[in-house]
């Protein structure tokens, strides 16, 4: 992978808490994986996997994993999902993709019975777009960047997986 840090390597599945230690690893396997559906499918299989026996938890993932079916799925499983969106979901209003009559600092909400997307313009050209399940009202941290409290989770969780990465990256496969 040219772009990454560590080019050569064995590209590995996990699932690991917010104090980022591993709980599952399920390494890829190619197109060929066990009981794995079409390679399309794939980022709901691994999710569903390594997620397989826990309730209870919130789940949060990058917008390879995040769609509106995993989180209604998680929830069948008693787990709530967090994660960004990419902007080729279909499931995605045309109004939350709009950025150009938005203001920097600015939210947009939308609203099912069992999922809220949000958008948030952090600076003038950029559009974050996170799905939950978990929050299910607008809430905004009082400061500078009016941070939504969905983003703040989403940083807080997702900062375990980027620091796990950074701990594996400092061990070497090479003799």
């Amino acid at each position: 992978m040219p772009s990454k840090p560590a080019k050569y390597g064995i590209k590995l599945w996990v699932v690991c808490d917010v104090a980022s230690y591993a709980c599952g690893i399920i390494p890829y396997l190619g197109k060929m994986m066990r009981d794995a559906p079409a390679e399309r499918e794939q980022w709901r299989w691994v999710v569903l996997e390594l997620t397989e026996g826990l309730s209870g938890r919130t789940v949060t993932t990058d917008n390879f994993f995040t769609s509106l079916a995993l989180g209604e799925e998680l929830l069948q499983n008693k787990m709530c999902l967090v994660g960004t969106v990419r902007r080729n979901k279909p499931e995605l209003p045309p109004q939350l993709l709009q950025m150009r009559s938005r203001a920097v600092l600015s939210s947009l909400f939308a609203f099912t019975s069992t999922t809220t997307v949000v958008t948030y313009i952090p600076k003038r050209r950029r559009n974050v777009l996170l799905l939950s399940t978990k929050h299910h009202r607008v809430q905004i941290q009082e400061g500078p960047q009016q941070k939504l409290t969905v983003i703040l989770d989403y940083n807080r969780c997702k900062g375990a997986v980027n620091n796990l990465d950074k701990l594996v990256a400092t061990y070497s496969c090479c003799r």
